[in-house]
Formats: C-alpha cells, sequence, structure tokens
C-alpha cells in the first residue's frame, strides 16, 4: 500500500481567501450640517416659486360701531432652482467582483458625504456654489474668544451673536460649529457657572450637538474656513430641496477621464460608478445669520 504524504495547509493557499469582514475602520459618514438645520421643502425639476411674506396685517381697538381700520399684507415670490452635482468613482472590476468589505455599499456612504461636504461649502461658504445665496454673506459677526471673563467669556461671545440678530429684530433658531471648537464650548460656564454647551444624549445623527442658550447646537467637521468657525441664526429663513434623491449608474464600456486622460473603461477591466443629485437651496434673508469667528478676527 503506498504511503501518501500528509496534506499540507499551504497546498490549499490558492484556495482559501481571507474572510471578508466589516470596515470596521470605516469613519462614521458626515451629514449636511445646512440641510439639518435647514428647512426641507419638495423640489420638482423645474424648481418652485416660494412665497414670502414682506408685509403683515396690522390690528386696531375700535370703538363699539366705530370704523374699523383697514390693512393689508403682501407676499412675494422668489424662485428655487436645482443644480445638478456629481461624482465618478472608477474601481478595478476584481475589486467590484470581489467587493471586500462590501465595498459598494461603503462607495455609496462615502459619495453621499462627499455630496454632503460640497453641499455644505457651496451653501454656507459659497465655495463653488450656483445657488447664489450663502450664509456667510452676512454682515453679522462676533469673534469666539474675545469677550473678557468679566464679561462672560465664551458666553458673552455667544450672547453677543444672539444679541445682533434681537437688535436688528431677526430670531436666533440654531448654531453650527466646526468640531474644533468643541473644547472651547466643554471648559465654558454661564454666568452662574452652570456648563454652557448642555449635550443632547437622545439624538442618533453623525452630528454630535446639543443646545447652546436653549437653542439647537451642531458640531461638524469641515465648517471651519479662513476665520470662520460657525455659524448662529434663524435657520428657517433658508431651504433647501432635492429632485429624488442621489442615482447611481455602473459601467464598464465608457470612457472616463482619469487624472486628466481619456480611459477605455474596458481596456483596463474597470468599473465606472456615477452618481448624481439635483439640490436646490435659498436664503431669504442674510441678515439672519451671524459669523462666529476666530478671535484674531472679530
Amino acid at each position: 500500500m503506498p504511503i501518501t504524504a500528509p496534506t499540507k495547509t499551504s497546498e490549499f493557499a490558492g484556495f482559501l481567501k481571507p474572510n471578508e469582514a466589516q470596515a470596521y475602520f470605516q469613519e462614521a459618514q458626515k451629514q449636511s450640517i445646512a440641510q439639518s438645520l435647514a428647512r426641507k421643502v419638495p423640489l420638482g425639476i423645474n424648481g418652485e416659486e416660494i412665497p414670502v411674506v414682506t408685509s403683515k396685517p396690522t390690528a386696531g381697538w375700535v370703538s363699539e360701531g366705530g370704523q374699523k381700520p383697514a390693512t393689508s399684507g403682501s407676499l412675494g415670490l422668489k424662485s428655487m432652482k436645482p443644480h445638478k452635482i456629481a461624482a465618478i468613482a472608477v474601481v478595478s472590476a476584481e475589486v467590484v467582483r470581489a467587493n471586500p468589505g462590501n465595498y459598494i455599499n461603503i462607495l455609496r456612504s462615502d459619495i453621499a458625504e462627499a455630496f454632503a461636504i460640497a453641499f455644505d461649502a457651496a451653501a454656507l461658504h459659497g465655495v463653488d456654489t450656483p445657488f447664489g445665496q450663502y450664509v456667510a454673506q452676512t454682515t453679522k459677526a462676533v469673534g469666539l474668544g474675545t469677550a473678557a471673563q468679566a464679561d462672560g467669556g465664551v458666553y458673552g461671545d455667544v450672547n453677543a451673536a444672539l444679541k445682533l440678530l434681537v437688535d436688528d429684530k431677526k430670531k436666533l433658531t440654531g448654531w453650527a460649529f466646526d468640531d474644533t471648537t468643541e473644547p472651547t464650548f466643554n471648559a465654558a460656564t454661564d454666568l452662574n457657572g452652570r456648563p454652557l454647551f448642555v449635550d443632547a444624549t437622545y439624538e442618533d445623527t453623525s452630528l454630535s450637538g446639543g443646545r447652546l442658550l436653549r437653542r439647537q447646537a451642531l458640531y461638524s467637521e469641515g465648517i471651519a474656513r479662513d476665520e470662520i468657525v460657525g455659524f448662529a441664526g434663524n435657520w428657517a429663513q433658508a431651504i433647501w430641496g432635492v429632485v429624488g434623491g442621489i442615482s447611481y449608474d455602473v459601467s464598464t464600456e465608457a470612457t472616463v477621464t482619469i487624472n486628466g486622460q481619456l480611459t477605455s473603461l474596458w481596456e483596463h477591466n474597470l468599473v465606472a460608478i456615477r452618481a448624481e443629485a439635483e439640490y436646490g437651496w435659498m436664503i431669504n434673508d442674510v441678515e439672519s445669520f451671524v459669523k462666529i469667528t476666530e478671535p484674531e478676527n472679530p
């Protein structure tokens, strides 16, 4: 009877593949902070005409049988048009077939994050914006960390932002801060020594937040740009909409520009995933907002 050498595990190396695990190191996806604070409205492919109150009716006291005062209110219309945003991700066909770590689902999530980052940059700072209006156009600004401790320190700064708005007959409904400001607020107290920023433990969102001066406040990366580290204001004065959500197309035969050169997907065994969406954004009154800036640039 022939003697058979024991089978070695190494002989199966070509057949045994590493297990495909979850993307354990994938960070939480960023949501749009502008979309989280502003109101979402229905948006059709041709845009929307938004009615805006330009004056309100008034009332007055009258005596019995006296003439009632005549009054009128007026409305205007503003247009919100959808604008397209797109991205193309190219990957090898082998990666798509193997789909390690559920690659396609990760890619969809990453593209949604890329759209959120681009939307915030346009809506808040006017970066490559197709919308025309953006929050940073406001002329109101307060420097974070400029108030003396005797005046309340950081509490005095945020209260100064509130005062700028109420003095202009505006409202403050919410705050948006870059996450780099979180340590500043963690150490801040009000005039009675109580924590200024109160964590919200009930919210299920990738945007961390809480309440500041009894208003909703959110932290997010990427809010800071130039000297601006946050915004405060009446977010009811801003609206946004999307036409049908994000759509995806997959191609293995198209020609795609990669690093400035046209590349045949078929010749290089590549797969391209194209994502598109149409967003609208409109601000009724940019002066309903305050820029929160670094101390050097109040």
